[in-house]
């Protein structure tokens, strides 16, 4: 009996250090539980509905074909000479990428709520958790996007090998602001109001469903503070070979990324103790 207890592996839980932005080795070890709750999110997502996980390609598509016409027909703005269907698609496909993350990270504490006050667990795994399904909805876009590209001719570029950069950029910006939100949520549910509004506001001071181009100088250069306005350039640029940032502006959106991202870590770690008792 003694053998056997001895035999038990000891886990010892304790505060993160003051430099440690977070325990890596501790989250890999939760990797089991990551996967769980990311698989939970996107069966909960698509249970009881009839198209299931078709709304992954309708939705993009629905927003592209209203960009499309209120952007290009109605407003007749410039798309850089490829069709406004596919230059609002590409766009609008980045662009739920980062909603996505956003505001499932910035609610999967207070919807866990009954897990973080029972169990023990690396919190940081429930804003996580939420990459892995946008993940999944982005590779969808992307199979619809190439079928689009065949039927609209659009040959590939060498800039396609950027995509991933982009992607991984938008993954921090969006975990990042996730975290923030997600960490005042549990004190301030106003933020859940707010955050759609946000999210609206956001999308239309990014260039999502137009062209920087079509901008004034003056503006332009307001918008290019934003990081997502440089990494949608990014995104159309691989997939459609047009419209690419400058180096100043792809190494602006990276580092910034770089900087929400730990921002958002350092927030959620200075927060993260008290999650327990007060949600």
């Amino acid at each position: 009996m003694t053998q056997q207890i001895e035999d038990k592996p000891l886990v010892s839980i304790r505060p993160p250090r003051k430099w440690e932005l977070v325990n890596i080795r501790e989250v890999w070890q939760f990797r089991d539980l990551i996967m769980t709750l990311a698989q939970r999110d996107i069966l909960l997502r698509y249970r009881q509905t009839a198209l299931g996980i078709i709304w992954v390609i309708l939705i993009p598509l629905m927003s592209a074909g209203i960009f499309a016409f209120v952007f290009g027909k109605v407003a007749k703005m410039s798309s850089g000479g490829v069709p406004y269907f596919l230059f609002a698609f590409a766009g609008t496909s980045a662009w739920n990428v980062f909603s996505s993350i956003m505001n499932l990270s910035s609610n999967s504490l207070v919807s866990n709520s009954q897990l973080i006050s029972k169990i023990y667990f690396p919190r940081l795994a429930l804003p996580i958790s939420t990459v892995l399904g946008a993940l999944l909805d982005y590779g969808v876009a992307m199979i619809m996007m190439s079928v689009m590209l065949v039927i609209y001719h659009v040959p590939l570029h060498l800039a396609l090998l950027l995509l991933p950069l982009w992607l991984i950029a938008t993954l921090f910006i969006a975990l990042g602001s996730g975290l923030i939100a997600g960490a005042l949520m549990v004190s301030y549910r106003d933020v859940r109001r707010v955050m759609p509004v946000f999210l609206n506001l956001l999308m239309y001071a990014s260039p999502v469903a137009y062209s920087i181009a079509n901008l004034s100088p003056k503006l332009k250069f307001i918008y290019m503070l934003n990081p997502l306005s440089s990494l949608l350039q990014g995104f159309r640029w691989s997939l459609l070979g047009q419209g690419a940032p400058s180096l100043l502006q792809a190494l602006y959106a990276c580092i910034g990324a770089v900087v929400v991202l730990i921002i958002g870590m350092i927030t959620f770690r200075s927060m993260e103790k008290g999650f327990a008792d007060v949600i």
